[in-house]
């Protein structure tokens, strides 16, 4: 047995997991600061990271080059900074989305085509929010629920059950919000066929299920036909869709058109929710998980990048 799965099968009161609860309980009392101080502690937090996380700092920075070549030297170094604050501050509010009131956020966020989105619910087969890792990361999803009738979300479980446990305890008491490994697909596609809405960030390197590469800021990315096989299967409605912070301290979330004839042809598939999502990041640069091996899988031929 591996130690993951070691860990994994162990009940969570093993005394091996109490170092996590210990963290669980800091990770509580960080989501009791306040708002402003949750940004100003994340600043911090993303400045001392960028120095200190040297192999994640290389990751940042070759994704940064390659991603945008116009900026000097001294302009990627900055991005690169923000990008690290913009992630701390990003899993700083997600304490607040686990822990405390969301309804003030709900309430004041800012949304962009939800004609779209109701237009897609109508059709009564479901709806498949293609998103991206954003760095508001799970402050986004009460803020996406809130929007949805039947809500869901696909995700990865953390290796750790107790943080494991704790995360997804947080994200399931936001309107009842339906959660999906990639081992329950079947069941997620039947939830979508019941008229189901599920949030799937599906922009990740992949490594070796990387099935097409497609141009993101102009370099061949590895890409899974997961969200093309669904579309193709459930008969759900696709909609792109971005959740990130504005200038103003505020939060907007945007969805696309209908992504009519999704599911044909996987290729054009992966360009549109590419596109998508290069878009948004090209309006605010910094508010994309840089830190992720994006470009790990190459075609075959292209250079290493990391």
């Amino acid at each position: 047995m591996s130690k993951k799965s070691s860990k994994r099968s162990r009940p969570l009161w093993h005394p091996a997991l109490w170092p996590a609860w210990l963290g669980v309980f800091g990770l509580y009392l960080l989501s009791r600061l306040s708002m402003a101080n949750k940004e100003r502690w994340g600043e911090g937090i993303g400045r001392f990271l960028n120095r200190r996380l040297k192999s994640r700092n290389r990751v940042a920075k070759a994704n940064i080059q390659a991603c945008f070549p116009e900026l000097s030297g001294d302009e990627q170094d900055r991005l690169v900074e923000r990008c690290f604050v913009s992630c701390a501050q990003g899993f700083m509010t997600s304490t607040h989305a686990w822990w405390r009131d969301m309804e003030p956020y709900q309430a004041s966020v800012e949304v962009i085509g939800l004609e779209h989105l109701e237009e897609a619910k109508a059709r009564g087969k479901g709806v498949l929010l293609i998103g991206g890792h954003y760095n508001i990361l799970d402050f986004a999803l009460p803020l996406i629920a809130c929007q949805l009738s039947k809500p869901g979300y696909m995700y990865r479980p953390n290796n750790n059950p107790v943080l494991d446990r704790a995360i997804e305890k947080g994200r399931r008491r936001h309107f009842n919000i339906q959660p999906f490994t990639k081992r329950q697909l079947p069941d997620m596609m039947q939830f979508l066929k019941e008229g189901g809405q599920v949030w799937y960030a599906c922009d990740q390197d992949f490594g070796r299920k990387t099935e097409v590469y497609t141009p993101f800021f102009g370099v061949q990315a590895g890409c899974i036909t997961t969200p093309s096989y669904i579309a193709r299967e459930s008969g759900a409605s696709i909609i792109c869709i971005s959740h990130i912070r504005t200038e103003s301290g505020g939060y907007q979330i945007a969805f696309s058109p209908i992504q009519e004839g999704f599911g044909e042809d996987v290729q054009k598939d992966t360009a549109a929710w590419n596109h998508f999502i290069e878009t948004t990041i090209r309006a605010h640069p910094d508010q994309y998980l840089w830190l992720h091996k994006r470009f790990k899988s190459r075609p075959e031929g292209a250079e290493e990048l990391y």
